[in-house]
């Protein structure tokens, strides 16, 4: 089934502006579909570097691969060949001022990694691909990121979800080939992702050597069982009786490669967010996460001890899914106090003023709920713009806490 990828529009507009975009995120979410749709349109030649010779050619003699191929182009796959990106670069400094030349897609964030020691400054254009948002899904318009911003919240009533749907949605995730398949062939999807792409990708993309599958195959499946939780590395190493340096790598490359995605807390000193606190772990897609933790039937579900984590996980993807394609840029983040108050989210616009985010995977929603978002909003300050608290219910409420009204949003309302 065709899905319109609501990112299509801004890729579009980089190829004018840019002389080089780069497609990054997870493999299967959807990147060679479009870019091939994009270069159909735009009268781009298509190249994937998961054809083997193409591929050796571009080890042998990048340049003049390059040379010989017609431009504009598209080469998809492009963290295969990295040594490309100086050819590429010295096509781009003769272009004598033509944009959209180089369209590259990559399931891997190579430039940055730090086996790339070279960028392309001034030269490109980054944008990300995840899985299938329920808004694309669904056919669907309103972005979510720019609703949130505007929080203009109108009391109305949207569809409530039980456990089961909710259960429903945790599992299916949005990678478009395995939502269209049965429960089974779902599960043997995942399987195969796994075996087929992580774990060869893992190998190939960075040179992993000895024993990697094992420690790989036992640290993502522990790591399942963290979505929602803050990463200390020490226990996550001491859990499988590894290294703490390599779990640490390990983890920064699963996150290269879009399988995890780690939130930095939240401090009013931006300078320290990357160097001040824990972590927050989620994965990229949730029936990713699912899989993993042999979850499969959605009517139980919610009996997991891992249900509220991922319901967390579900919402911030799906708000991840939305920020490509928003009117206004933002950053993601937790935030923890030193009394150890939590906040889900922090949604941070260019201007600096954060949006706090909670998430309860329950139907009904009480004042005590939003006593993170209260805490949050006196440590912003008048950085602090508006709260939202999304739950399984049906309508759109407001609460006023401590002279500040924050609003209850139901989770129907991401699609």
């Amino acid at each position: 089934m065709f899905f319109k990828r609501h990112i299509k529009a801004r890729l579009i507009d980089l190829l004018n502006d840019f002389r080089i975009v780069y497609l990054t995120g997870p493999r299967q979410a959807g990147k060679s579909t479009l870019v091939r749709e994009i270069a159909k349109e735009q009268g781009m030649g298509y190249y994937t570097l998961d054809d083997a010779a193409l591929a050796a050619s571009a080890e042998s003699d990048p340049q003049g691969l390059l040379a010989s191929l017609p431009k504009p182009l598209v080469l998809d796959e492009f963290q295969m060949a990295p040594n490309l990106i100086g050819a590429i670069k010295m096509a781009s400094d003769t272009a004598n001022g033509q944009k959209g030349i180089f369209l590259l897609t990559g399931s891997s964030d190579i430039f940055r990694s730090a086996q790339v020691q070279e960028s392309l400054p001034g030269h490109m254009a980054r944008i990300e691909l995840y899985p299938l948002s329920h808004v694309e899904r669904h056919e669907g318009h309103l972005n979510t990121i720019d609703w949130l911003i505007n929080g203009t919240f109108e009391h109305t009533q949207l569809k409530p979800l039980d456990r089961k749907e909710l259960g429903d949605l945790l599992i299916e995730g949005g990678y478009p080939e395995a939502i269209a398949k049965s429960p089974r062939s779902r599960s043997i999807w995942f399987a195969s992702y796994i075996e087929g792409r992580l774990l060869k990708d893992f190998e190939t993309m960075h040179h992993a050597k000895g024993d990697y599958h094992t420690k790989l195959s036992a640290l993502i499946r522990n790591l399942a069982g963290m979505t929602g939780n803050l990463i200390k590395y020490a226990n996550i190493a001491n859990d499988l009786s590894q290294d703490d340096k390599t779990v640490k790598r390990y983890i920064e490359i699963l996150e290269l490669m879009f399988i995890i995605r780690r939130l930095h807390p939240y401090v009013r000193n931006s300078a320290k967010r990357a160097v001040v606190g824990m972590p927050k772990l989620h994965f990229v897609d949730t029936g990713l996460a699912c899989h993993l933790l042999g979850l499969k039937k959605s009517d139980t579900l919610h009996t997991s001890q891992f249900f509220g984590g991922l319901v967390e996980n579900f919402v911030f993807c799906e708000l991840l899914k939305h920020a490509t394609w928003s009117e206004e840029d933002v950053n993601f983040y937790h935030f923890r106090d030193t009394a150890r108050h939590e906040l889900d989210l922090v949604i941070e616009r260019s201007d600096g003023t954060v949006v706090g985010v909670e998430v309860k995977a329950s139907m009904t929603v009480k004042p005590e709920d939003f006593s993170g978002l209260s805490i949050f909003a006196d440590y912003a300050k008048d950085k602090f713009s508006h709260g939202v608290l999304f739950y399984s219910g049906d309508k759109v409420l407001p609460f006023r806490i401590n002279d500040r009204i924050f609003h209850a949003l139901p989770i129907s309302s991401l699609m």
